[in-house]
C-alpha cells in the first residue's frame, strides 16, 4: 500500500524533508476561510476561486489552477486502497480546508484515511500547530496518527457542505458531533459563526483588530502578533489580518 501525505502547505513539506516519512506529498494551497466558496459543481468552484485569488492578491488564474488545482486533483488518480494521511491544525483556517479535503475524499471508499495531530507539548502553544515542530516530533506524529473511519469523513463533508452554503445553524449542529479525528469543532465553529453577529455589527475578529488598535498599537506588525497571541483559534495569516487592519485603521 503507498501512503501520500497531503499537507497543509508549503512551509510543511520543508519542514518534513528531512525526516524519514516518505516524501510523497499533495499539498494544499488554498485559503477557504476568506472569499466565496458557494458552487454547485466543482469546476464552478474551482472558477469561483481563481477569479477571487486573481482579484484579491494579484495572482494570475493560470497560475492558480497550476498550483492549487492541479495539486489537489492528484488525488483522483491515487490508486485505489492508497494510504492518505492529512497533515492539518485544528485552527479554522486548516479545519476549513481540511473539510473541503474530505469532501473530495468521500468520493474514493477504496482510500484509508488518516489525520495526523501536531504535537503540542505546552497547551498554551495549541494553535501554533505544525509551526515548532521538529523532525523528530514531526515522525512522532505521523506514528500516532488516527484512521478517519467512514463516519468522520460524512462528518467532515457534511461540515463543508455547512459552510459552503453559510448554514451556520447547521455547523454549530454538526460541531457536537464526537469524533476523535477533528478535535476543537465546539470552538471553532463558534468562532467562524462569530465572524457573522445577526446584529451586522463588527464581527469577533474585527473587534479584536480595533481594541488592539486602541489600546495598545498602530503598528501594523505588532497589532498581527497580538492578534494571532489572543486569537490563534482562527489560524489568519498576516495577509488576512492585513485587510481587517487596513478597514479599521482609518477610522482611528
Amino acid at each position: 500500500m503507498t501512503t501520500y501525505h497531503l499537507l497543509n502547505g508549503d512551509c510543511l513539506a520543508e519542514q518534513l524533508r528531512p525526516t524519514k516519512i516518505n516524501q510523497d506529498f499533495i499539498i494544499c494551497r488554498e485559503c477557504l476561510i476568506v472569499g466565496p466558496v458557494a458552487a454547485d459543481r466543482l469546476d464552478f468552484f474551482w472558477n469561483i476561486r481563481a477569479q477571487f485569488i486573481a482579484s484579491t492578491y494579484q495572482e494570475s488564474t493560470e497560475k492558480y489552477f497550476e498550483k492549487t488545482v492541479r495539486e489537489l486533483n492528484k488525488l483522483s488518480n491515487l490508486p485505489e486502497h492508497s494510504e492518505i494521511c492529512l497533515w492539518f491544525e485544528n485552527d479554522l483556517f486548516c479545519q476549513v480546508n481540511m473539510w473541503f479535503v474530505l469532501s473530495l475524499l468521500s468520493k474514493y471508499p477504496t482510500f484509508k484515511v488518516f489525520r495526523v495531530f501536531p504535537i503540542i507539548a505546552n497547551k498554551a502553544d495549541m494553535w501554533k500547530g505544525f509551526a515548532e515542530s521538529t523532525p523528530k516530533t514531526l515522525e512522532q506524529a505521523y506514528h500516532s496518527k488516527i484512521q478517519f473511519s467512514p463516519d468522520d469523513i460524512n462528518l467532515g463533508k457534511n461540515l463543508w457542505s455547512a459552510y459552503q452554503n453559510n448554514d451556520l445553524e447547521k455547523l454549530i449542529a454538526l460541531a457536537k458531533t464526537p469524533s476523535d479525528c477533528l478535535e476543537y469543532l465546539e470552538e471553532v465553529c463558534q468562532a467562524h459563526s462569530d465572524r457573522f453577529p445577526l446584529d451586522q455589527s463588527l464581527g469577533r475578529p474585527e473587534k479584536v483588530v480595533l481594541e488592539i488598535l486602541k489600546t495598545q498599537s498602530k503598528d501594523f506588525q505588532l497589532v498581527f502578533t497580538e492578534f494571532v497571541k489572543r486569537e490563534g483559534i482562527y489560524g489568519f495569516g498576516d495577509i488576512q489580518i492585513k485587510s481587517m487592519y487596513d478597514r479599521l485603521i482609518q477610522f482611528q
